[in-house]
């Protein structure tokens, strides 16, 4: 959703007329998404950087979106009419409270909506995601530790758990593994690590804050950019990247219906590619 500052300069009007004119082309986008029968669509509304802007900015930027919210819990709101499920993705404890609570509440309200899918990126990026995945996997895999072993202090495969952080109970404190062509000498240690539980990417996957959608098919990125700017980083390896010139509040169905023939056109090459991975 890029362009909207830049849009209202272009109109000669306030930056928060351009994000008001932002949310209009939204609401359209999803009504044409749904008519071509597009069961996902990610926005990327707000970024954690996006932070960095002015106070007086963030300020109107969040007084928007609660304002938004409080709309889809309308009963005649677009997303009650087309029975559209609305989830609000990323580091949602970064929001202030009036803001998490509604967003709250709209994915509640919406949780039996099962036409489509709205997921609304707030408070995200790509690195965000990654590391709250890989630290929530860190954490599943030492409380399946302290499980098998009925503590969350307990002796495991001649290692000791203390709170989540494994130690060899023989290891000095100040010692140093010397590696030996690529190994570690101590042997011994490197088979009872062996049966530590492992990290594997499904483990990660599943702890992705975007674990409720597929992978998406395309990425639209308005403005003419072709950058991602931490936006689905991990989802989009192998995801093509549709560049209109045209500023978020400016795109229109023939947009979306360029995309999508695009897309159909190179399907073939994009799967095959994908079955090579």
């Amino acid at each position: 959703m890029d362009g909207n500052r830049r849009y209202a300069k272009k109109q000669n009007e306030r930056t928060i007329a351009g994000h008001k004119a932002g949310y209009s082309s939204l609401i359209s986008m999803l009504g044409y998404c749904y008519e071509l029968g597009v069961k996902y669509v990610t926005v990327y509304a707000f970024s954690i950087d996006n932070f960095k802007r002015s106070p007086e900015e963030v300020e109107c930027l969040m007084d928007l979106m609660l304002e938004k919210m409080k709309g889809f819990l309308e009963h005649e709101s677009i997303v009650h009419q087309y029975g559209i499920r609305v989830y609000f993705i990323g580091n949602l404890k970064l929001l202030n409270e009036p803001v998490r609570v509604a967003a709250e509440k709209v994915m509640k309200a919406t949780a039996k909506n099962n036409k489509a899918n709205l997921l609304v990126c707030v408070a995200y990026t790509s690195c965000d995601e990654i590391v709250h995945a890989i630290q929530e996997s860190c954490q599943s895999k030492i409380y399946d530790i302290q499980t098998r072993n009925g503590s969350s202090d307990k002796k495991m495969n001649g290692f000791v758990v203390h709170g989540g952080l494994e130690e060899h109970e023989d290891k000095p404190k100040n010692h140093e593994a010397k590696p030996c062509n690529g190994l570690i000498e101590e042997s011994e240690v490197c088979e009872k690590q062996m049966n530590l539980p492992t990290l594997k990417l499904v483990d990660i996957e599943k702890h992705m804050y975007m674990a409720v959608a597929p992978d998406p098919d395309i990425v639209i990125r308005s403005s003419g950019e072709t950058r991602l700017s931490n936006f689905l980083l991990w989802q989009t390896a192998n995801c093509p990247l549709y560049s209109p010139t045209a500023l978020w509040p400016e795109l229109g169905l023939w947009h979306l219906v360029w995309a999508v023939l695009n897309f159909q056109r190179s399907y073939q090459y994009l799967e095959k590619n994908k079955k090579k991975i």
